[in-house]
C-alpha cells in the first residue's frame, strides 16, 4: 500500500460510504427509477422528471466522485503508486470526468433537445400516453413530415445516447474501485 500517512479510521469510514454513495445512486437511478417510471407516466412527464432529476444526479455524482479522487490521492501519492494503484487512481479520475461531461454537456444538451421535440409533439397531440406502444407510427410520421422535429429528435438521441456511454463507463470505473476497496479493506 502506497502512502505517506495513515488515514483515521474515519478517513476510511468516509471514504466507503462516499463510494457506496455514488454506487447506489448509479444503480438506482440508471437501472431502477427509469424502467419503474416510464411505465407508470406519460412521456412527457417522464422527460419533465428526468428534466430536474438528472442535473441533481450529475452533480452529486460529480462531487461524490471528486472526493473519493481527492481522499484516495491524499493517500496515495503518485511517487509510491503500483500498477493496481494506479490503476484505481485512473478509474476515479475517469468517474469524475464521465460525471462531469454529464453534468455540462450532454445531460443539459439531451434536455434541450428533448424539450424542443416536446413542443412539436404538443402541437400533433403526441406525448400524452403511458409509454410509445399506441402511438408508433405517429410518431414515425411526424419524423417523416416534421424535418426540424426529425433534427433535434437526432440530436436528442446522440446527446442521450453519449449521456448513457459516460454514465455506464463512471458506472464502471466506480464499481471496480468499490470491489477493490472491498477486497483491501485494510488500506483506503
Amino acid at each position: 500500500m502506497a502512502t505517506e500517512g495513515d488515514p483515521t479510521s474515519l478517513i476510511k469510514v468516509l471514504h466507503l460510504l462516499v463510494i457506496s454513495f455514488s454506487w447506489g445512486m448509479q444503480v438506482w437511478v440508471s437501472f431502477i427509477a427509469g424502467f419503474a417510471l416510464v411505465s407508470q407516466v406519460t412521456l412527457h412527464t417522464f422527460g419533465l422528471v428526468q428534466s430536474k432529476l438528472f442535473p441533481v444526479y450529475f452533480y452529486s455524482l460529480l462531487g461524490s466522485n471528486f472526493v473519493s479522487l481527492a481522499i484516495y490521492a491524499v493517500y496515495h501519492p503518485r511517487e509510491l503508486l503500483d500498477w493496481h494503484e494506479s490503476i484505481q487512481m485512473a478509474l476515479f479520475f475517469i468517474a469524475v470526468i464521465m460525471a462531469g461531461l454529464n453534468a455540462q454537456w450532454f445531460g443539459p444538451s439531451a434536455t434541450e433537445n428533448m424539450f424542443a421535440m416536446r413542443e412539436i409533439e404538443q402541437e400533433h397531440g403526441l406525448g400524452g400516453q403511458v409509454g410509445l406502444g399506441s402511438q408508433r407510427e405517429a410518431y414515425a410520421k411526424l419524423r417523416e413530415q416534421d424535418p426540424k422535429y426529425k433534427a433535434y429528435r437526432s440530436t436528442f438521441y446522440r446527446y442521450h445516447g453519449l449521456s448513457n456511454l459516460c454514465n455506464l463507463l463512471g458506472f464502471l470505473s466506480t464499481t471496480v474501485n468499490l470491489v477493490y476497496l472491498a477486497l483491501h479493506l485494510n488500506t483506503i
